[in-house]
């Protein structure tokens, strides 16, 4: 079994190792891998949390916690990314298990909503996350509101 060194901090914590590694993350997968030239570094990870899993020096996976009124009226979890190395692991569930709770109890609050790319929609609503709304074209790529209700 793998082990995994879980680590969660505000944005002023994070030192730059854990910065670049984030943002080499997200650019390898959201940006090179799903061929989608978006704004990646858009102001919300200065008022975020980050939730990330190492292994070793290795990012094996990260969420952005964001605070309720920088992306929706509700907190809301981003950026939920496993690294190519480490998919098929159970990291992701793992990955967004933490994530929730987290969220819920950083922002003392019994709601998320997320804005999830439709292909994963049925692994949201696997941890309790509602669809609502229409689908939307975010950056190209089909997307839908969820929401999460404790």
């Amino acid at each position: 079994m793998m082990q995994l060194t879980w680590i969660y901090k505000s944005f002023d914590e994070l030192n730059t190792k854990e910065l670049y590694a984030i943002l080499q993350l997200r650019s390898e997968v959201f940006i090179v891998e799903q061929n989608c030239v978006y704004q990646d570094v858009d102001g919300k990870d200065k008022k975020s949390f980050h939730l990330m899993a190492w292994q070793g020096d290795q990012l094996a996976a990260y969420t952005r916690l964001v605070a309720p009124g920088a992306s929706f009226p509700q907190a809301s979890i981003g950026r939920v990314i496993t690294s190519p190395k480490y998919r098929g692991l159970g990291i992701g569930i793992t990955l967004l298990e933490k994530s929730i709770t987290h969220t819920l109890e950083t922002y003392s609050t019994n709601k998320i909503r997320i804005g999830a790319q439709l292909y994963l929609k049925k692994f949201y609503e696997g941890f309790g996350f509602v669809a609502e709304g229409e689908e939307f074209l975010e950056d190209g790529i089909p997307h839908v509101e969820m929401i999460l209700e404790k």
